[in-house]
């Protein structure tokens, strides 16, 4: 995904095993986010920047949606342990994650593995990328301030 491009209609299914689809936020900007794995430091402190931020990110018009390859029960577990106000999308078929260019090869200590890359989109009232946040972009705890301070 390039600024300029629509994203997916279907984003696919929260934690409640609803579909969400992007036509359901028509008129609102959206942060799309996209992280590794509930329940890590960095993906919790992320979460947690912006439920801290969640507010105040509303009141500029934007919608929240945090996307993982985790399952729906993981994520509504991550939601109840840290009252995160937002939806978060269980693409476990990772047909978000590709059709967005953040699944992919990783590495730690050596080590290479698929994964999903720390990225959010910015999309605009209409579905239209804006802005996209790459991994280095994104410090840790404080996800939710850089997006209020754009």
């Amino acid at each position: 995904m390039n600024i300029g491009d629509k994203a997916p209609e279907r984003l696919g299914i929260n934690e409640k095993g609803e579909e969400v689809l992007l036509s359901n936020y028509r008129g609102k900007k959206v942060v799309l986010y996209f992280y590794p794995k509930d329940n890590t430091s960095g993906c919790t402190a992320e979460a947690c920047s912006l439920r801290d931020n969640y507010s105040a990110l509303r009141q500029q018009g934007y919608e929240v949606i945090g996307v993982s390859v985790d399952s729906a029960a993981s994520h509504q577990k991550f939601i109840d342990k840290y009252a995160l106000p937002f939806t978060l999308i269980a693409d476990t078929d990772k047909e978000l994650v590709q059709a967005m260019g953040v699944w992919g090869e990783k590495s730690m200590y050596g080590r290479k593995y698929m994964g999903t890359f720390r990225t959010t989109f910015i999309l605009d009232e209409n579905g239209v990328v804006e802005q996209i946040y790459l991994p280095k972009q994104i410090k840790t705890g404080t996800h939710g301030e850089q997006l209020l301070a754009k």
